[in-house]
């Protein structure tokens, strides 16, 4: 026979189990007769000769308000029957999205049917006991300021309710588990009169409220709609300026974010995706990308892994720089090419000069008498 859990008029049982309802606590032998809400029907059942009820390989079905009367009708007792099952090991999860909140949360590996209470406890390795603070709805634990300098922490959880208790114990580490929350209030504008180019801006992830003790590194990625390769750009400050831009074309612009000190951290979540065209070239007016310098637009293009700025325009120097490479190239033939010319020149000229000397000499013995 199935264990009796009875708290405050309600009794509680295992499903798929035989189930014992007592008449009371009387052990007084008299007939009985057991009603279920009321009606005399009663599931699959037997009736002892002390008038206890078993109700065998009992299902939800069987749930309900039980009572016993006796052979003149009179109430001896009543209880209330719930049925489930004892808790079983919790699946756990934990999110940390800055470096001073940590939130677990947990889905039961078993359907109890029954009301259950939490218990949460945290520790980092070597350290004392403290409290998760546990949200019974939402089924998650929070805790403020974890000792991240730790190597491993370890969350424990105990489910119980009126059946049973499971503790279940899981070990992580927070570097591995830190990851941000996408950057937030991303904006896509295009730059009036520069068909070529788009402006990215953003604010910092409202649950990163450290920004200078721990900066985030921002990845944007862009593409011209209905294209399926990805341009990438890594920045630590908004806005951005995008200079690639496909003229005519719509383009789809995402962000995420990662801590930049640890390596071991996960990049966030992609941003929405933003849709935005560049500016439309007029056919009455002409394109200041040709007519105006590049040094008034101060933005971020390239990726930044250091403290230290890129230059605005990396394109432009680029192209000077090659200039400059094809202008020294040239000048090394041409000074090549010329040393070459000079150098047959002047071996010709010996040659011509030693000939003429030959001729000479000829010319003096034949004259010679014999």
């Amino acid at each position: 026979l199935g264990k009796i859990f009875q708290v405050s008029g309600v009794q509680y049982g295992r499903l798929e189990s035989n189930v014992t309802l007592a008449c009371g606590k009387s052990q007084i032998r008299i007939p009985v007769a057991w009603h279920l809400n009321h009606s005399s029907v009663l599931p699959w059942h037997k009736v002892t000769s002390d008038g206890t009820l078993v109700l065998l390989h009992v299902d939800h079905s069987a749930q309900g308000n039980y009572s016993c009367y006796d052979n003149r009708g009179l109430l001896l007792h009543s209880v209330k029957l719930r049925l489930g099952h004892p808790p079983g090991l919790l699946s756990i999860s934990c999110k940390v999205p800055n470096h001073t909140h940590v939130r677990c949360s947990w889905v039961d590996s078993v359907k109890t049917f029954l009301p259950a209470k939490y218990n949460a406890s945290f520790r980092g390795t070597g350290q004392e006991w403290r409290p998760c603070v546990v949200d019974v709805a939402r089924k998650h634990c929070d805790v403020d300021h974890p000792a991240f300098w730790q190597t491993i922490h370890i969350l424990r959880i105990s489910e119980t309710n009126a059946l049973g208790s499971e503790t279940t114990s899981v070990r992580f580490r927070l570097h591995d588990l830190l990851k941000p929350d996408p950057p937030e209030s991303v904006l896509v504008n295009e730059l009036e009169g520069y068909p070529k180019r788009l402006i990215v801006s953003w604010n910092f992830p409202s649950s990163w409220p450290l920004h200078d003790a721990f900066p985030l590194m921002f990845q944007i990625r862009y593409r011209p709609q209905g294209s399926i390769y990805w341009s990438e750009v890594y920045a630590e400050e908004s806005p951005v300026m995008i200079f690639d831009a496909l003229a005519g074309y719509p383009h789809e612009v995402q962000l995420r974010a990662r801590d930049e000190v640890n390596s071991d951290s996960q990049w966030s979540e992609w941003s929405p995706l933003l849709l935005v065209r560049p500016w439309e070239v007029s056919s009455t007016s002409e394109s200041p990308e040709l007519l105006l310098p590049d040094y008034i637009f101060p933005f971020n293009t390239k990726p930044e892994t250091s403290t230290a700025k890129p230059p605005d325009h990396p394109e432009d120097e680029g192209n000077l720089g090659l200039a400059i490479l094809l202008v020294l190239f040239s000048v090394v033939i041409l000074t090549t090419i010329l040393s070459l010319i000079f150098v047959v020149w002047m071996r010709q000229r010996r040659r011509d000069h030693v000939t003429k000397q030959e001729l000479t000499s000829m010319v003096k013995m034949k004259s010679m008498p014999i």
